[in-house]
């Protein structure tokens, strides 16, 4: 649990998220948080906001970490020293998964330890300045790529995180986001309960990087489902073969097409894509963005078998 009064920004998705996978959890459970927006906001020497066993890591090293809680925890059970061991939790931005924490989340998916990885994704490096990252979308405006005459925001798509986990074939790997706080509760328990390591992806809406009124978080998070620039899904494996289902909203758009809205309608609510928009409209940035989204969302519904 967390107490009340984090430090978060107003709006900020983070928190909101945190509260639901701690919600979501039937066991004792040991956060392990990496270096970003969340761990700053509740761990400002002298205070803390944890109810449950935290512990703090840099960037680079929060699956590690987890990796070393896990294999202790167990060394522990089989001397019969505890009674169970508690579900184990990381929670990380995208910095600290995408970028500088890939390689010992790899490494700790790679060996199988036991515990429940959560990426909230804000798609910056927020904590330090909004600096572009990995899971920065195509365009988007950052203090590292601006959006001016010569370049138009970051100029690279955003990281197929998910994806790329789900290759290293590990139990269960999800999307979620907090505008479907069923589907995140569900997946995040699906998570704890398996066997192994597993991954959930998870929108974070943030009012500051992403330049819209605090009041909208939920309602932005909403829209990139809708418009399927962030779908949602859930895979695992069987005899070799990636398992991969749609759910929640995405799934119903799957079945029903027309629901699926355009992508401007999720990018014209962001300050981060303004200059998309005005003084004169880009067309051509914006058709490339429904590319991407298209495409990826077409890649979904092939490996869903649903087209």
């Amino acid at each position: 649990m967390l107490h009340e009064g984090v430090r978060t920004c107003s709006g900020c998705g983070a928190s909101l998220i945190a509260k639901l996978v701690l919600k979501a959890a039937r066991k004792p459970v040991v956060v392990v948080s990496a270096t970003g927006c969340l761990e700053v906001a509740t761990s400002i020497l002298p205070y803390t906001s944890w109810k449950v066993p935290w512990i703090h890591n840099a960037f680079e090293n929060a699956a590690a970490t987890a990796s070393g809680v896990e294999a202790a925890y167990k060394a522990l059970a089989k001397k019969g020293l505890i009674k169970e061991v508690p579900d184990i939790v990381v929670l990380a931005g995208d910095g600290g998964t995408y970028d500088i924490g890939f390689q010992s989340l790899s490494g700790a998916l790679e060996r199988g330890h036991d515990f429940l990885y959560v990426l909230y994704d804000n798609e910056a490096y927020m904590n330090t300045g909004i600096q572009r990252s990995g899971g920065t979308p195509r365009y988007a405006w950052t203090t590292t790529c601006p959006a001016g005459e010569v370049l138009k925001g970051k100029l690279e798509a955003k990281k197929p995180i998910a994806l790329i986990v789900a290759e290293h074939r590990i139990p269960y790997v999800a999307t979620a986001s907090p505008s479907e706080p069923h589907d995140l509760i569900r997946k995040v328990r699906r998570g704890l309960e398996v066997e192994g390591p597993a991954f959930l992806h998870v929108i974070c809406p943030c009012p500051r990087g992403w330049r819209f009124d605090p009041s909208l978080s939920v309602e932005v998070a909403r829209l990139a489902v809708k418009t399927c620039f962030f779908p949602l899904w859930e895979c695992r494996w069987e005899d070799d073969d990636m398992v991969l289902e749609l759910t929640g909203p995405s799934k119903l758009i799957a079945e029903v097409p027309e629901l699926k809205l355009p992508v401007e309608a999720y990018l014209a609510i962001q300050g981060r894509f303004a200059h998309l928009f005005r003084p004169k409209r880009m067309e051509p940035l914006i058709r490339q963005i429904q590319a991407d989204v298209d495409a990826n969302w077409k890649l979904l519904l092939r490996r869903a078998g649903m087209a």
